[in-house]
């Protein structure tokens, strides 16, 4: 059975392009597999808790079971990993600030970035070895944009720090099956088709992306 965790980061509701987008990738998906289980995690308008010393301290704890104030302290990452892990489908929606995400998904993806749940360290002669541990998995970023030209071979390509480092984040910890749709020229009177164009490339995502997770390659 698909499953899809949709991740909204924009700070405004209804008024939110790339939410809208993203809830219309949602239903089309619902329409092609009514068996699909969706569960959504609000990250723009019900903050996540940023990493702060006790988590750092708890993270990093080379105690074996660790101390009870310490699972408490890891209890939103653990809760926000779990969750992760559940579903087949990542569905992230973002918009661009200041060339980089807003504050509560920078929150999310710190919380998750997780040393023995979610990446694991390896020491090598050359020095340290990352191995993701999340497998199986898929996502869609879906991203608005103020200005123009942020895409790959676009002018603006090198200030973009938002999507392109969440696919970063997401390859690190092993999800490498990423599609980045954006809508740009959000104040300009071009918006209305680049909207219409990343529904029309949605829904070709959503056609493509139905099959069962467990048919990945």
């Amino acid at each position: 059975m698909n499953s899809i965790l949709v991740i909204h980061a924009s700070p405004r509701g209804a008024r939110s392009h790339s939410r809208r987008l993203a809830e219309s990738f949602v239903a089309r998906c619902l329409a092609l597999d009514p068996t699909t289980q969706v569960h959504r995690r609000e990250v723009g308008r019900a903050m996540v808790e940023p990493v702060n010393e006790a988590w750092i301290a708890a993270a990093f704890a080379k105690e074996v079971p660790r101390p009870a104030h310490m699972e408490a302290d890891l209890a939103t990452s653990d809760a926000l990993i779990d969750e992760l892990q559940r579903h087949a489908l990542l569905v992230i929606s973002l918009p661009m600030y200041n060339f980089s995400v807003p504050a509560g998904l920078k929150a999310w993806v710190d919380q998750v970035i997780r040393l023995g749940r979610t990446v694991a360290a390896e020491a090598t002669p050359e020095g340290t070895a990352y191995r993701p541990l999340v497998h199986g998995k898929r996502a869609v970023i879906v991203t608005t944009r103020g200005g123009e030209g942020f895409d790959p071979g676009g002018p603006y390509a090198h200030l973009n720090h938002a999507d392109t480092w969440l696919r970063v984040a997401l390859e690190f910890i092993g999800i490498t099956d990423v599609q980045v749709i954006a809508a740009e020229s959000d104040e300009t009177e071009r918006f209305a088709q680049t909207y219409r164009e990343a529904e029309a490339a949605l829904a070709r995502v959503a056609a493509e992306r139905t099959r069962p997770a467990e048919q990945l390659a």
